[in-house]
């Protein structure tokens, strides 16, 4: 079964799909005059501006869910895992993807609050679906329903067997058994009915929890991180080094660590990159679109700051923590043992409790972002009445979430991740002049042309 899905991740996570997800972001990075640079501190400073405009939560709402969707397992054990098969350099190569990656986001949220609408319950409906049927013209109008329904599907997927359930909930499951023996059954079936009370409550219910746990979670995480990396600061530089040698040559063998190719530090580091930040996978913008603005330019700079939050600070922390401590290279441990390993051989016990704790809210959060999305993916495509029946599977997924193996989980993410990520690129690209169009008038409008 895991050679099946194998087989499958890397013709999904091919040269071809790689290509156009930092291709993308570099022809956005050029068009854009690098914005993600020169436009980062208007970005942060958007973040906590008085909202003006209609929609179902604040600006600052949004952001959190998006980041309550992408601050997960994936800075712990994605980075974990991508170092411990890729070696040090495909940190540099989940640099590379985050850096091009936070111009995608940007025009992913532009996008979602010039196309949205509303459902037919009143709630606010946007994300990639919507711009690729509102916003195709001319000849792309012929694939526009198809591209549509594909990804909406695709998300559809993803919420049920990728980033949504499976992943985080054995991230979870996989931390709490390591750390206190508690029973992976046990610990999904309560996870399932905590999720059940929050997310039937709707995006209100979900931004309401992801306001006041992603500030706190990131936090304690950033504190701990930096602190392990401070007692190993001698360590520090030639692990960049090291970092930047691997990222183009070879990584050697050493202790448990097989040795890398070149290929599987790039692969490994875009893939679980994307997973981390879901730049160009068209997940962010669906939470976008609910915020309340009138100004699309404005949405997609607050949606930028979420793919540097997610990658360059945090992503980053995780995997120099990972380095400076050398459990990466430590025989017979793969996925959240090796980060909980790292934050031992400094904190001790509490060290794993500490890293248990943030695992478990990371994951948590996840879990309600990624439950939102494929709500707004089942309605574009069942209809408004289908939301309360997916709301039952996904907490049923939940449950189950505990029952299966790392790497097939993994496999089965990464493969649903490819399969959301194509369609969505390919709207970016063809709404590209639309996104320069719109940022060239906004900075003109507010006189802040470079």
């Amino acid at each position: 079964m895991l050679d099946f899905f194998t087989k499958i991740d890397d013709f999904v996570w091919g040269p071809p799909l790689l290509v156009l997800l930092v291709g993308t972001g570099i022809y956005l990075s050029s068009r854009l005059g690098l914005l993600q640079i020169f436009k980062l501190p208007k970005a942060f400073n958007l973040i906590f501006a008085e909202d003006k405009g209609e929609g179902d939560i604040s600006s600052f709402a949004a952001l959190a869910t998006a980041l309550a969707a992408t601050v997960g397992t994936g800075n712990i054990v994605g980075v974990a895992t991508a170092i411990g098969t890729g070696g040090p350099g495909a940190l540099f190569w989940m640099w590379v993807a985050a850096f091009f990656g936070m111009a995608t986001k940007y025009a992913e949220g532009l996008l979602a609050i010039k196309y949205r609408t509303k459902d037919a319950n009143g709630q606010i409906s946007g994300g990639p679906m919507y711009y690729i049927i509102n916003g195709f013209t001319g000849r792309f109008k012929l694939i526009a329903k198809p591209l549509a329904y594909f990804f909406a599907l695709a998300g559809i997927l993803v919420a049920l067997l990728g980033i949504g359930t499976f992943s985080q909930v054995n991230s979870i499951t996989d931390s709490l058994h390591n750390s206190f023996e508690w029973s992976p059954k046990v610990v999904s079936i309560i996870l399932a009915i905590f999720v059940a009370v929050i997310i039937f409550g709707g995006i209100q219910s979900i931004s309401k929890v992801s306001e006041k746990v992603v500030p706190f979670m990131a936090g304690l995480y950033i504190l701990a991180t930096l602190t392990i990396i401070a007692i190993n600061y001698q360590k520090l530089l030639p692990i960049i080094l090291l970092i930047f040698k691997s990222a183009f040559t070879p990584a050697a063998a050493v202790g448990g660590f097989t040795g890398a190719t070149v290929i599987q530090a790039i692969r490994l580091g875009i893939a679980r990159g994307v997973f981390s930040n879901e730049s160009g996978l068209g997940s962010a913008p669906i939470a976008a679109a609910a915020a309340k603005t009138e100004e699309p330019v404005e949405q997609g700079l607050i949606s930028m700051t979420g793919t540097f939050i997610d990658t360059i600070i945090i992503c980053t922390l995780t995997g120099l923590s990972i380095l400076v401590t050398g459990q990466w290279s430590i025989e017979g441990l793969e996925g959240a043992g090796v980060t909980q390993s790292a934050f031992a051989s400094v904190f001790g016990s509490t060290g794993n409790i500490v890293l248990t704790l943030s695992l478990a809210l990371f994951a948590f959060t996840t879990i309600l972002g990624w439950s939102y999305y494929g709500e707004r993916c089942v309605e574009f495509v069942f209809g408004t009445k289908a939301i309360p029946f997916y709301r039952i599977i996904f907490v049923l997924m939940v449950a189950l979430g505990g029952f299966l193996q790392l790497q097939i989980i993994w496999k089965i993410a990464d493969i649903v991740n490819g399969l959301m990520a194509l369609p969505n690129l390919i709207a970016l690209l063809v709404l590209s002049p639309i996104i320069i169009k719109e940022t060239k008038n906004y900075f003109k409008r507010h006189n802040i042309l470079d």
